[in-house]
């Protein structure tokens, strides 16, 4: 498998990175079954694609091919055209196998360009080792940082993502200004998102921000909080990604002391290599709908300039949100269910579908219930299109998590809101208060009684006057 670490288990590069060998298959250990997925008849794999580029277009159609049956044939036969428009021969045995195990027809294994693709990227590689000797001679420090470049680039394009990683690297050493620096971090961002090493991408975030000029790029700045919001979506921190996904708008500049804010175009992000504008939308819309309250959803989402013009991309995902936002939450789930088979055959969202509809349809439960005293469970069923029991089993497990506070009339069918009792409260309160001023009295009556007697501590180092009672007999 190409990318896999020999010799030791773990290999380290400079700057502290670690890289875990991946499993391969047959060594004992079975692969995890797909999980099929069935697209929305408005999905077009086509159109999809070509909001990528390079081995991120690869990969996603790889996704696509493993896990819709329905778009097997086709996504197979476009990954193949793409794989042979570059380099990467490894890539295009794997496919020929995968094909093999999902039982796919597919065509004869093309040796001749097998052959040739490899002659050619040996010769690329070795004349690239050439010159970076030679620079590395010569002392041109310029020179060298793009000679390491150029080896990452053809490693990148060969799929040997380790040595595209570690020659990224390698360039910081030889940048001489920000624009260096931030090209470095950059490159390595794109190799760390391919080999899932989102610890090491968020490292050299933060390293290309720190680089960033005033005012800063809007293009760099969009690039690097998508990446950020991707990095904490796969580590599961929902609400942290939808912030950074919907914050589209950078301070360009001041005027009269006020800052100047431009919003980001979606044409500004030009990341297609990593994320399309389509995804910003998708994972953050999500990601709000999923963890924002009303005053954050329509602030940052719904009323956003900047992000409105990433939503008008998905026109599902915009009428969702709006949906969600005015309560008409059995339209909103409809809608999410529509496009559920979409969002499983997208290569980073997938994992992340089941939890985040979960915690969308319990927000929706609460925000639904939360306005009234009493409800009865029957039209609550019909407003989210489901069962009564399984509302019941749902409002059952949000209760136990204390996420409503409510009690359930089973034979009934209808929940009560749980209020506490305010007597009590308001008793509790005014006793509290009463002991605070009892003790603020005696303190009080305790400083007066002190002063009257002439008693204080005073410091032994200061030069202090005559005590207050002869002061008073003075005047």
């Amino acid at each position: 498998m190409e990318g896999a670490l020999t010799g030791s288990s773990a290999m380290d590069l400079e700057d502290g990175l670690v890289l875990q060998p991946p499993v391969e298959e047959g060594n004992g250990t079975a692969a995890p079954p797909f999980k099929e997925a069935t697209p929305s008849p408005s999905f077009d794999l086509e159109t999809y694609a070509s909001g990528y580029t390079g081995r991120t277009k690869m990969e996603r159609l790889r996704f696509i091919a493993q896990r819709a049956p329905s778009l097997r044939t086709e996504a197979f036969k476009m990954l193949l055209t793409e794989i042979k428009a570059g380099q990467d021969v490894t890539f295009y045995t794997e496919v020929l196998q995968l094909m093999a195990d999902l039982h796919v027809p597919a065509e004869p294994k093309d040796t001749a360009w097998v052959s040739k693709v490899t002659e050619q990227s040996e010769k690329v590689f070795e004349r690239l080792e050439v010159e970076l000797c030679q620079h590395k001679l010569n002392s041109i420090k310029e020179k060298v940082r793009m000679g390491h470049n150029d080896l990452g680039q053809h490693h990148l394009a060969t799929g040997n993502l380790h040595e595209a990683l570690k020659c990224f690297i390698r360039t910081r050493d030889y940048g001489t200004t920000s624009k260096h620096a931030i090209e470095m971090s950059l490159h390595v961002i794109k190799v760390g998102v391919l080999l899932g090493n989102y610890s090491h991408v968020m490292n050299y975030v933060s390293k290309a921000e720190q680089a960033l000029e005033t005012p800063p790029d809007p293009s760099i700045t969009a690039k690097l909080r998508v990446v950020t919001g991707l990095s904490q979506l796969e580590g599961g921190k929902y609400k942290a990604a939808g912030l950074k996904l919907t914050q589209m708008k950078v301070e360009v500049g001041k005027d009269n002391n006020q800052p100047v804010i431009k919003n980001i175009h979606p044409d500004d992000l030009n990341f297609s290599e990593v994320m399309a504008p389509q995804d910003v939308a998708t994972y953050g819309g999500l990601c709000a709908l999923a963890t924002f309250d009303r005053q954050e959803l329509a602030t940052k989402v719904m009323e956003d300039t900047a992000f409105k013009q990433f939503m008008e991309l998905v026109p599902d995902m915009r009428q969702a949100v709006e949906h969600f936002y005015h309560s008409r939450y059995a339209a909103c789930l409809s809608l999410m269910d529509k496009v559920r088979g979409d969002l499983e055959l997208d290569l980073h969202m997938a994992p992340h579908v089941d939890k985040l509809y979960a915690l969308i349809r319990s927000r929706a439960l609460v925000q639904y219930f939360t306005p009234f005293a009493s409800v009865r469970m029957d039209l609550m069923a019909d407003a989210f299109n489901c069962s009564l029991q399984q509302l019941q089993t749902e409002l059952s497990q949000l209760i136990m998590k204390k996420e409503i506070k409510a009690r359930i009339d089973s034979h009934n069918k209808i929940i009560y809101a749980r209020h506490a009792d305010l007597e009590v409260s308001t008793f509790h309160r005014s006793l509290l208060m009463g002991q605070q001023y009892q003790r603020q009295t005696i303190g009080l009556l305790l400083r007066l009684d002190l002063i009257s007697h002439d008693m204080a501590i005073r410091s032994s180092n200061r030069v202090l006057g005559p005590p207050r009672g002869e002061r008073e007999e003075e005047l």
